[in-house]
């Protein structure tokens, strides 16, 4: 067994008694392995993304298709993060679809579903995003770095309107701060 002070235990961030998969809007930070700018740059306040950063915006995009129960709402790629906000709708009634065959009333539903689909986390979402782009990286062999991402990401629930209309202010005007962002490499403290 591996000595326990070599090897600490690692917190969750996430709250603990919350469920991640409830309907709701997440505002999500995804960070680069060690902050390395690999989306692209920022010029006069002008996000220029490069291929790598191409490839993340598609994917990013491409969220509402693989989780037919998740909005992928405003969001910007920045050279070294993602800043996020996700909306997770889970209770539009389910419909039959032809192959699946309706319950009858004495059988338990299995859980609760959209459309068919189990509802996933915000854990889940995520970590299929991220794994979705290091794969598309790699692929295309546009990144040769063995680590795309942190091993984390930041998230945050939306409470009402006023909270997320501050987050959607802060992610349209993220790139015209990049200069004071504590993930740029070369911040500046203001």
């Amino acid at each position: 067994m591996p000595n326990q002070k070599n090897h600490p235990q690692r917190q969750s961030i996430r709250l603990q008694e919350f469920d991640y998969a409830q309907s709701g809007a997440y505002f999500v930070t995804v960070v680069c392995h060690k902050r390395m700018n690999l989306f692209g740059e920022i010029s006069d306040g002008e996000l220029n993304l490069n291929r790598a950063g191409e490839i993340v915006e598609q994917t990013w995009l491409e969220i509402p298709k693989h989780f037919p129960n998740v909005n992928s709402d405003i969001f910007v790629i920045m050279p070294n993060h993602v800043h996020g906000i996700i909306e997770i709708v889970n209770d539009i009634p389910v419909r039959a679809r032809h192959a699946s065959p309706q319950r009858f009333n004495n059988e338990k539903p299995q859980s609760k579903r959209h459309n068919g689909v189990k509802p996933q986390s915000v854990g889940a979402i995520i970590g299929s995003f991220k794994s979705a782009v290091t794969k598309k990286l790699h692929g295309t062999k546009i990144i040769n770095k063995e680590k795309i991402w942190q091993r984390n990401y930041y998230e945050h629930i939306i409470r009402d309107e006023d909270d997320y209309h501050q987050i959607a202010d802060y992610i349209e005007t993220n790139p015209l701060n990049w200069e004071y962002d504590r993930d740029n490499p070369e911040h500046i403290e203001p």
